[in-house]
């Protein structure tokens, strides 16, 4: 694709945001990526973006600790980028060569505009939070208390096409309150803003939103400076479900398709990393300075205990995973999910698109399903749980 092309492309994606693994852990262990030396097969440095949540931990660890060399892609220090529009642009245009990318925004990049993306694995699971004002209630009827918290006032996201604003419809749907956009809520009503991760905990200190929906660490900077509390972790209403995926362009893959290969094989090993390291790593992640937050916050969002008043305890909501396949059943059930959910823009492309075909044209697991055959392990089976 020309660069001409892929600026025009850029330009329409714009104005439309503007109007608009394994299965378990334990399964990876054994795919290590094969060595291949420092070097690289791009014949360059592999350039890196990412937000600066905790849901990038795996892309930053393969950089940080060599593992993308190791694999065959020297990479160069991850950009930061603040807002999900201005990393989907970088994608789009060139600037870097992977991200990690909404799910919902590389759906809607992909078949509203014919973006020339693939995700090409899961780069975490879970890690999401709905923190709103004040402490924690100390009572056992946690979802009421969110409820009356809630009715008439504001409620951030991060982006319109985001697993957060998804869940958070479906959460307040079930409260008995009705999402609104563009319009001030009534009594039963909650309205719903874009702002950007950055801004929500000082949003929240200062009344402007009543409460937000994003990705940790932003969480747990909110609890430790006593602005707000954890009311909802996102993984106890939809067990397991992938906020990002990790996202190439395609012509990435025609034309190098052993560094794709590297790349994922290194996320994998950085997956793995993380499960046995996850203490280190937020000293890592922060004193390196990847993420700006303090270390007591990524800590907390990298080790939280179980909420006593958690839906599901079973699903260990709390605990952001490290999964790599990105399943059919996944993608299928976003799409369906997202054709009930209200966003500020264009969602026409939703309708009469095939779940089963959207995650074909999406997702290319090819790279993922190397790194099983080559450890001997069968691709994972799962089974979506999505609540509340």
């Amino acid at each position: 694709m020309r660069r001409r092309d892929i600026l025009a492309l850029a330009g329409r994606l714009g104005s439309a945001s503007a109007v608009v693994a394994l299965g378990g852990y334990g399964a990876w262990r054994s795919v290590a990526p094969p060595q291949q030396g420092a070097g690289s097969l791009l014949g360059r440095p592999l350039r890196v973006g990412y937000l600066p949540i905790t849901d990038a931990s795996a892309l930053l660890i393969a950089h940080e600790r060599g593992l993308w060399a190791a694999a065959g892609v020297a990479s160069a220090p991850p950009v930061l980028f603040r807002s999900w529009d201005a990393l989907g642009q970088a994608i789009l245009v060139g600037e870097v060569d992977v991200v990690h990318m909404l799910m919902p925004m590389a759906l809607q990049f992909r078949f509203a505009a014919s973006a020339p993306i693939r995700v090409i694995a899961w780069g975490h699971t879970n890690g999401s939070c709905m923190v709103t004002a004040g402490s924690e209630p100390s009572t056992g009827a946690h979802p009421q208390a969110q409820a009356a918290g809630l009715a008439g006032g504001r409620l951030a996201v991060p982006y319109w096409w985001s697993i957060h604003s998804v869940i958070t419809q479906r959460l307040l749907g079930s409260w008995g309150l009705r999402p609104v956009i563009g319009t001030t809520a009534g009594p039963q009503e909650v309205e719903l803003v874009v702002m950007p991760p950055a801004e929500m905990v000082s949003g929240l200190a200062s009344g402007a939103i009543a409460g937000f929906t994003v990705a940790d660490p932003f969480g747990a900077v909110a609890e430790i400076q006593g602005v707000g509390h954890v009311s909802r972790l996102l993984g106890d209403v939809w067990r397991d479900h992938a906020c990002c995926g990790l996202v190439v362009r395609q012509d990435l893959i025609d034309s190098s398709p052993r560094a794709v290969q590297a790349v994922v094989d290194g996320l994998i090993a950085a997956q793995a990393w993380l499960e046995d390291n996850r203490g280190r790593a937020a000293s890592v992640l922060t004193s390196a300075g990847y993420l700006p937050q303090a270390r007591p916050a990524v800590e907390r969002a990298l080790e939280r205990p179980a909420p006593a008043w958690a839906g599901h305890p079973d699903w260990h909501g709390q605990r952001l995973g490290f999964s790599a396949f990105p399943h059919e059943s996944y993608t299928t059930t976003l799409v369906d999910l997202l054709g009930q959910t209200a966003v500020d823009g264009d969602r026409s492309f939703l309708e009469g698109l095939d779940p089963a075909r959207a995650h074909r044209e999406l997702v290319d697991d090819a790279f993922v399903r190397a790194a099983l055959e080559r450890a001997g392990t069968p691709v994972p089976h799962r089974t979506e749980e999505v609540g509340p």
